[in-house]
């Protein structure tokens, strides 16, 4: 019987159904132990023999590939696998897939509420009362404001449909910019300089890659309205989390909300200590329907590679000897 070790860790929140179908397949499957995503050493030390690993954000360096001589498939449960090491995984004869659309729009549903929380204060005002202080702050209306889309993929789609039917005007940056869905939905294209300088609310949606890691930086930040709050459900790298909390008690920007951090969960950070803050621990494919579709979309791809087939979304296609 043959092992795949399970470290994505709301895996099992989606129910018996995905590790039993595992498990009919012939494997024995194994999960993470430690309560958050493992580092290099910790997934080395664990990996062992397994044939296939299905990881959330765990990092898959060279070090976990050579300490698994068996690993044929890594699954990632999720979209984004920039904590995958994919040299390494393709001259390994790794197969690395992901599980591309399946969360856009349970991310695109947590994006909009917190821009929602920040205009009207929801998670100051529920602080309040709950120490009995009986306060109201002034907030800001969505009708009329203006989102900045930084990255308008699925994710950014979905967000800027949503702030259509709050009568948002929206403007979005992408490289690879999509002028029909822009002008079904009345999207304007912008570039990052004037998205950030016209907008109310900027909220990213963009991969990480060298071109975009530390994309928030001082200067971009500093290049925001004062009045202007900034959201991140995309991933932690984007931001300058430094020049974001001096910004924030500069009062140089009004608030913020994230969903990802640097380093994750972000014990220690000054942010935990700033009121116009809204913090939340990287949830935004946390809803029981999108559990279930990437648990079962992950193994549905491990069970494929094991199989002899070829999965549906590969990362790393040159591992087959072409793209």
């Amino acid at each position: 019987m043959s092992m795949i070790l399970v470290t994505a860790r709301s895996f099992t929140e989606a129910g018996a159904g995905p590790e039993e179908k595992l498990r009919r397949a012939g494997h024995e499957v194994r999960f993470n132990d430690l309560g958050r995503a493992m580092n290099a050493k910790e997934m080395a030390e664990r990996v062992g023999d397994a044939v296939a690993i299905i990881p959330g954000t765990d990092r898959i360096t060279r070090e976990v590939l050579e300490a698994a001589p068996n690993l044929k498939v890594v699954s990632r449960y999720g979209v984004g696998y920039e904590t995958i090491d994919l040299e390494a995984a393709t001259k390994f004869r790794v197969v690395v897939t992901n599980t591309p659309g399946v969360n856009s729009e349970a991310v695109a549903d947590l994006a909009f509420s917190l821009i929602l929380s920040l205009a009207r204060r929801v998670s100051r005002h529920d602080a309040m009362i709950r120490k009995h202080q009986w306060k109201r702050i002034v907030g800001v209306e969505m009708a009329g404001s203006t989102l900045g889309i930084v990255g308008l993929g699925a994710i950014g789609k979905g967000v800027a449909r949503r702030a259509k039917g709050f009568s948002m005007n929206v403007l979005a940056y992408d490289v690879c910019f999509d002028r029909d869905f822009a002008a079904e939905y009345g999207v304007e294209e912008a570039d990052l300089e004037r998205l950030l300088g016209k907008s109310d609310f900027v909220s990213l949606h963009c991969p990480v890659t060298p071109e975009t890691e530390g994309l928030m930086s001082a200067e971009r930040i500093g290049q925001m309205k004062r009045t202007a709050f900034l959201v991140n459900t995309a991933r932690g790298e984007l931001v300058d989390e430094d020049a974001l909390c001096r910004a924030l008690k500069e009062g140089k920007v009004a608030g913020a909300a994230l969903d990802v951090f640097r380093t994750e969960p972000p014990w220690g950070s000054p942010l935990m200590e700033l009121e116009n803050v809204i913090l939340s621990p990287h949830a935004g494919a946390c809803t029981q329907q999108t559990i279930e579709r990437m648990a079962f979309q992950a193994v549905d791809n491990a069970l494929a590679v094991l199989g002899g087939k070829r999965p549906k979304s590969v990362v790393n296609p040159e591992v087959y000897g072409k793209k």
